[in-house]
């Protein structure tokens, strides 16, 4: 049986990073206000989810809210939801905010995974990205979650900054592997339209690396990560081993339920999905006029769960599990893409072997392309 996670949108950031599109607002004296209308909106959809058995804590940045104020969020989910004894509870974080007494608090309040914002350990690429912490501040946050005991530390990296050359980047990967995290994700910086680096590049003022440097950066990060013993698990990320895989990640990808609560939120079951306003001001009276906060809903037919399985699946070095795709989804991808997957093995994109269809290096590179089949 396959439990549902729970995400936990915390919209709030002291600054808003320039390529960054998540939704979030700067104004952090409003807090209590989000808290409030976040328990309530808890009290509404309690009694409809079965026990989960992932939490994850993410924004927006987390780590501005108090150590009291955290712990209050994680007692209203232990109030409203029945979590299974192994649940993994993910807090995202600023290095910035971090230091050992505050983590130590964290680890107590049953939060058992961080994930670090560190982006860089290139103060030229941290200060073009907008980030707010330096690269001393980075590293004194992985230590200390060392020190806080935390077991399952996890990093987010950025590569394809306009300017970083392969060494600056595979200098980056070196430094972080000397904290030996258990978990990695690594993004290649993309350019939304709506955001104040979106709009530079729009306007010819930055330009992002073309597609054949992209893709090395793709290949050489898996290969050097890889070589290190990670696993190459989705497209954008490495684990220690299977077991520091992202549990709760990998419920997106496979059509797992999750409950999304907070602004700008979504949510999954069945074949439905909905999600929250992307406004702080309407998710706010929503809840508190006693009303639902979600903005819209959709259905999806058969044929778009198949679309989005073969999205999902082509990310995943575990790919795609035949007879398993077939009975959910009503299609035999063997019988009826043959010549396509031919075309694919021979191009050595793919290779079909003990009952799955596996993307290769190549071709978790070419992922979303893969998915047209």
């Amino acid at each position: 049986m396959k439990h549902p996670g729970l995400y936990i949108h915390i919209p709030f950031c002291l600054r808003k990073c320039g390529y960054c599109d998540f939704y979030s607002v700067t104004s952090v004296s409003r807090i209590p206000d989000f808290l409030k209308a976040l328990f309530g909106e808890m009290k509404m959809v309690r009694d409809k989810w079965p026990p989960v058995d992932t939490v994850y804590l993410g924004g927006g940045t987390p780590s501005v809210l108090s150590i009291a104020q955290l712990r209050d969020v994680l007692a209203k989910v232990q109030e409203n939801f029945i979590l299974l004894s192994d649940t993994e509870i993910t807090v995202e974080a600023n290095p910035g905010d971090l230091d050992t007494v505050f983590l130590k608090q964290l680890r107590a309040s049953s939060v058992n995974r961080i994930n670090v914002g560190v982006q860089s350990f290139d103060q030229e690429v941290l200060t073009f990205l907008g980030r707010r912490h330096n690269v001393e501040q980075a590293v004194a946050a992985i230590e200390a979650s060392r020190e806080a005991g935390f077991e399952n530390v996890g990093m987010d990296l950025i590569y394809g900054v306009p300017g970083q050359t392969m060494d600056l980047w595979l200098n980056t990967l070196q430094q972080a592997l000397l904290f030996f995290p258990e978990h990695l994700s690594c993004y290649q910086l993309t350019m939304e339209e709506r955001t104040p680096l979106g709009k530079k590049c729009k306007a010819g003022e930055v330009s992002l690396p073309g597609e054949h440097l992209q893709y090395n950066f793709f290949m050489k990060t898996s290969e050097f990560l890889e070589n290190a013993g990670y696993i190459h698990y989705e497209v954008s990320n490495f684990s220690r081993g299977t077991r520091f895989a992202s549990r709760h990640n990998q419920k997106y990808w496979d059509h797992t339920p999750y409950l999304g609560l907070g602004p700008a939120a979504h949510s999954f079951q069945n074949n439905q999905r909905w999600w929250n306003y992307r406004s702080f001001d309407q998710y706010i009276a929503a809840v508190n006029s006693g009303v639902s906060p979600v903005e819209g809903t959709e259905t999806l037919s058969m044929e778009q769960l198949r679309l989005e399985a073969l999205y999902f699946g082509m990310r995943k070095k575990r790919g795609i599990q035949l007879r398993e795709f077939e009975d959910r989804y009503h299609c035999n991808l063997v019988s009826e893409k043959s010549s396509m997957l031919t075309r694919l093995q021979e191009e050595k994109l793919i290779s079909i072997e003990g009952g799955y269809l596996h993307p290769t290096r190549a071709g978790l590179a070419l992922a979303d392309s893969l998915s047209l089949i």
